[in-house]
């Protein structure tokens, strides 16, 4: 090894040394005191040694003994920086040891401790977002924001009604864990086997065809806590989440909407989040059933508390506005003194929004619950692939160019064009978030 080599290591773990004692890490505290726990237990011993010094002072042995190992042949100031440098050398090499073996099973391959140490404490001084809707949508925004704070709550629609979560709610009676667990994977701090296995879904012709693992799991969580909200906080910690995963309400909701079909002169009446998009028609108006279910009082709490809320992306009539119609949970959005951003979706969904520009959807929210909801509306400007592979892209036609309160950006997945790209998205969101409140620190 050449003696560049060398140096170039000798610096880079220098400075690697240096970032433990970074601002805000919490560690420099800790490392002095048990600095000045050692040094006490060193006068300690010192005058131990002195008093066998001083009793054994005719011993000619030990007198020499004495001097050689305390370096009395040297000038004193070298003495100190010889016994002060070995004493931290050691006290560190000894601590950063131990965290390495105690911490080994929580570190991810290819990080360092001081490395997890760091993102942790960066996360946990994160912006308070709370990220409302439901679907794959919230799933890639969280997988997205999950990278900047930890300070994240989702609010997740429980509107549900089709698939493994309809079944479920159908024969336990419990609130539909779908839409749930996707966020709960997604915010999920190792999404890998466990991750997998949570999501994993059941094949074949049995009574679980369908049916996801996480869903069971959950369904059984809430049997043996005796609550749905119980046993969502129970599977957060089961995947060590970063946030909170809530129901906008613990009510037993059903959607309902009025729909105009084709041929049909007047208007008929849909009950079902699973049966709106499958009617092929256009949505007239939805609304809840009971209408006046209040919100999961945590959700008021967190909505208050922020400093963003975003609304979207996912499926505007099914996923978005079942959350917005919860009336206590609207009222607290107006209240909140936090940035509004609603996020559009990048192509239209069949049966739900065929044909729909960017301000056809933001009007159609507006229609429901009121104008001046958002701050913020941000939409996609990449439309290069979507103009030669898709032929349902969201438009951003002269009535979404002349609102101000869009903003643009590319958010589109180069692998999945019809889907948002989790680290573009998050990363527009921290922008807008910079607008509004000056640069996270």
């Amino acid at each position: 090894m050449d003696k560049d080599t060398t140096l170039n290591r000798f610096v880079k773990n220098l400075r690697e040394v240096g970032r433990w004692f970074v601002p805000g890490l919490g560690v420099k505290r800790w490392f002095f005191l048990v600095l000045a726990g050692i040094t006490l237990l060193g006068v300690g011993l010192a005058l131990f040694l002195l008093e066998i010094y001083r009793t054994d002072s005719t011993n000619e042995t030990v007198l020499t003994v004495l001097s050689y190992a305390s370096l009395r042949f040297m000038p004193r100031i070298l003495r100190v920086l010889i016994f002060g440098g070995l004493g931290v050398g050691l006290v560190w090499y000894g601590i950063w040891r131990l965290n390495r073996s105690l911490l080994r099973p929580f570190i991810r391959p290819g990080h360092t401790v001081v490395d997890e140490l760091t993102d942790f404490h960066r996360r946990g001084r994160g912006p308070r977002i709370v990220a409302m809707g439901g679907g794959h949508g919230l799933s890639t925004l969280l997988r997205g924001l999950k990278a900047y704070t930890r300070n994240l709550t989702a609010v997740v629609t429980v509107a549900d009604d089709g698939g493994s979560s309809g079944r479920i709610r159908e024969s336990f009676g419990i609130l539909p864990p779908g839409d749930i667990r996707n966020c709960l994977a997604a915010l999920s701090n190792d999404e890998q086997m466990l991750t997998q296995l949570f999501q994993y879904r059941f094949s074949g012709s049995g009574d679980l065809d369908g049916h996801s693992f996480g869903n069971l799991f959950i369904t059984a969580l809430a049997e043996i806590t005796g609550s749905f909200e119980s046993a969502i906080a129970e599977s957060g910690k089961v995947l060590s989440v970063s946030g909170r995963v809530l129901p906008s309400t613990l009510h037993d909701v059903k959607l309902v909407a009025d729909m105009v079909l084709p041929n049909v002169t007047n208007q008929v009446r849909v009950e079902g989040e699973s049966r709106i998009p499958k009617m092929a028609g256009k949505v007239r108006r939805v609304w809840l059933e009971p209408n006046d279910a209040p919100a999961y009082p945590p959700v008021i709490k967190a909505i208050l508390n922020a400093e963003m809320i975003v609304i979207g992306p996912g499926s505007l009539y099914t996923s978005i506005l079942p959350n917005l119609l919860v009336h206590d949970l609207l009222g607290a959005l107006r209240a909140s003194r936090a940035v509004k951003v609603y996020v559009c979706n990048i192509v239209t969904q069949a049966g739900e929004t065929d044909s729909f520009s960017c301000y056809d959807h933001v009007r159609s929210l507006e229609e429901h619950v009121g104008e001046n909801l958002f701050d913020v509306v941000l939409c996609n400007d990449n439309f290069e692939r979507q103009l030669n592979e898709w032929d349902h892209w969201v438009t951003m036609d002269a009535r979404t160019r002349s609102d101000s309160r869009v903003r643009y950006a590319d958010l589109i997945d180069d692998s999945q064009p019809w889907r948002h790209d989790s680290q573009k998205l998050a990363e527009a969101l921290m922008q807008v978030l910079d607008e509004y409140t000056g640069p996270l620190e």
